[in-house]
C-alpha cells in the first residue's frame, strides 16, 4: 500500500500520493492550512476509486460527469492527468507520461492507493 505524505512548503501544506516503491503518483495543490489539506486527501480517498475517466486526448471524446480522471496531451506533448472532485475542483495532478498507456497505468495506482495511510514530513 502506498502513503500519503504531507509537508509544508513555503507558501503552505500540500501532500503527495507515493505508491508502495516510493514513486509519486499525484500531488495536490499548496493549501493554506493542514485542516484544508487534510479535506483535499479525503477528497481523494473518495473521489479516486469511483472517478470516470475523460480522455480528452482522443479525437472526439465523451465529456464525463465529475468526479472524474481528465486526461489531457500537455504544451510538451505528454499525457498528464487531473483528478477532479464532485464540485469540479481538482484536488490531485499527476506526472508527464511519454504514452498514454502510462498515464492510464498511473490512474489505476491512484484508484489503487487512495486509501493509504498518512503520514507528516516537517
Amino acid at each position: 500500500m502506498g502513503k500519503y505524505v504531507v509537508k509544508k512548503t513555503k507558501t503552505g501544506i500540500k501532500f503527495d500520493l507515493k505508491a508502495s516503491n516510493g514513486e509519486v503518483i499525484a500531488c495536490s495543490e499548496v493549501y493554506a492550512s493542514k485542516a484544508a489539506c487534510m479535506n483535499g486527501i479525503r477528497s481523494v480517498m473518495t473521489n479516486a476509486p469511483i472517478a470516470s475517466v475523460e480522455d480528452q486526448s482522443a479525437e472526439s471524446y465523451e465529456v464525463c460527469k465529475n468526479p472524474k480522471f481528465e486526461v489531457y496531451l500537455d504544451k510538451a506533448g505528454e499525457y498528464r492527468f487531473r483528478l477532479k472532485a464532485r464540485n469540479g475542483q481538482i484536488i490531485a495532478t499527476g506526472e508527464g507520461y511519454k504514452a498514454r498507456k502510462s498515464c492510464m497505468n498511473g490512474i489505476e495506482s491512484i484508484r489503487k492507493n487512495a486509501a493509504s495511510e498518512i503520514t507528516y514530513e516537517d
